[in-house]
């Protein structure tokens, strides 16, 4: 019986350490988070002011180092206010400052500077310690931008040497606001972001939605794994006729893939050159039960085996998890140790993008979900409506006949 109760006061201990333990790391996130947003305030506040005082010519040569030196002076140990950081500063905040508002991002409460029991031998001192004062108030605001689509939240909650990366290495607004979210989304090292900026990533931001950055830790590979898969596929071959859309999504399924298996060599070819076919409905017994995965591939330069699932209608979340087993199985039985985790791809053929990305959120296998075309579809796209290609019709008759 007391063994029992000692038993039940371990398992309450634990829960209560594993409780607090929470508790305290939440707690160091937002502290940090916190910290990091006064920091970017005070340094787009500092940029701000230099930039205003140094372009217009009120400063000498040489002003801001002599600026830097002076700090480090009256502040020792003062870290990160060189010549070079003061001047990214300035960078930082003329990158940005078009797109200012009068209102002002809420970090932590300002405190003025104290002035009482400061030598104050002449009213000049006075009025310019009270000026101070106000320039340091005003430094310390980061002021938000009326655009409604800026990703204030990631703007700041990344480090300012991310925000370095990205105003040194990537020049067009929403190409800056697009490598903003990203770093923020995927907690990106900044040379991570570095990399990938340098690697052009924002020129395949049309790439399906997936969980590369999550699911693969070599950063390099995961870019390379972005690059690799498109949004959506255009798939020729397949003939609409052969497909009956009134049948339930599922069955005419076969079809597609027979159509692609029929024509893998074009199929390759639309997916990429370093792609080798390894069979269609392939069969592994896992614990007793079937699996069958509808299209396996190695890819030469990704090192790793591509599953490609094939859906007739509109995407689903339970295909995931259905994938996420196929890659699972793969993994254990089939990869060898020179290779990387296998790649699971749903092609389907409608999928909201936002929805794909928020259920990927919780999977660990590196998972994406592109949709496809046949070229009946992409013609009815490319061409005008049907009304709009009557009333054409209908005008060109009219001009023969005068």
């Amino acid at each position: 019986m007391e063994q029992d109760k000692n038993k039940m006061i371990t398992q309450e201990l634990r829960s209560a350490v594993k409780t607090i333990k929470a508790a305290i790391l939440q707690s160091q996130a937002r502290a940090i988070q916190m910290v990091n947003q006064e920091q970017l305030s005070l340094y787009y506040g500092i940029g701000r002011y230099v930039s205003e005082h140094s372009r217009k010519s009120y400063w000498g040569t040489g002003a801001i180092g002599t600026i830097s030196k002076q700090l480090k002076s009256e502040l020792p140990g003062l870290k990160g206010f060189s010549e070079e950081n003061i001047k990214l500063m300035r960078r930082f905040y003329e990158t940005w400052k078009d797109i200012e508002t009068d209102s002002v991002v809420g970090t932590t409460e300002i405190t003025n500077i104290n002035t009482q029991g400061r030598s104050a031998n002449s009213v000049v001192e006075t009025t310019d310690l009270q000026k101070a004062d106000s320039e340091a108030e005003s430094i310390r605001q980061l002021r938000l931008t009326s655009d409604e689509s800026f990703p204030i939240t990631a703007f700041l909650n990344i480090s300012f040497t991310h925000h370095v990366a990205i105003f040194r290495y990537a020049k067009e607004y929403d190409e800056r606001k697009y490598y903003i979210q990203i770093a923020y989304q995927n907690r990106m090292k900044a040379d991570d972001l570095e990399s990938a900026i340098k690697n052009r990533v924002y020129d395949h931001r049309n790439a399906l939605p997936n969980n590369f950055f999550k699911t693969i830790p070599d950063r390099q590979l995961a870019l390379r794994t972005i690059q690799t898969f498109k949004d959506s596929y255009l798939l020729d071959y397949i003939n609409v006729e052969d497909i009956d859309e009134s049948d339930p999504i599922n069955v005419d399924e076969r079809v597609i893939e027979s159509k692609i298996v029929m024509n893998i060599k074009n199929f390759i070819m639309t997916f990429g050159k370093s792609f080798t076919y390894k069979g269609h409905q392939v069969h592994y017994d896992k614990l007793g039960h079937d699996h069958w995965i509808d299209l396996l591939f190695y890819n030469r330069e990704l090192q790793a085996l591509v599953v490609v699932e094939l859906k007739k209608g509109q995407f689903k979340p339970s295909y995931l998890g259905q994938l996420a087993a196929y890659l699972r199985i793969l993994d254990d039985d089939e990869k060898l140790p020179n290779e990387n985790p296998s790649v699971g791809i749903i092609l389907c053929k409608k999928a909201d993008r936002a929805y794909v990305e928020y259920v990927l959120q919780d999977y660990v296998k590196p998972m994406g979900v592109a949709t496809y075309k046949n070229m009946q579809e992409r013609l009815r796209e490319l061409l005008p409506p049907e009304e709009e290609m009557k009333r054409l019709i209908s005008r060109e008759e009219q001009i023969d006949d005068e």
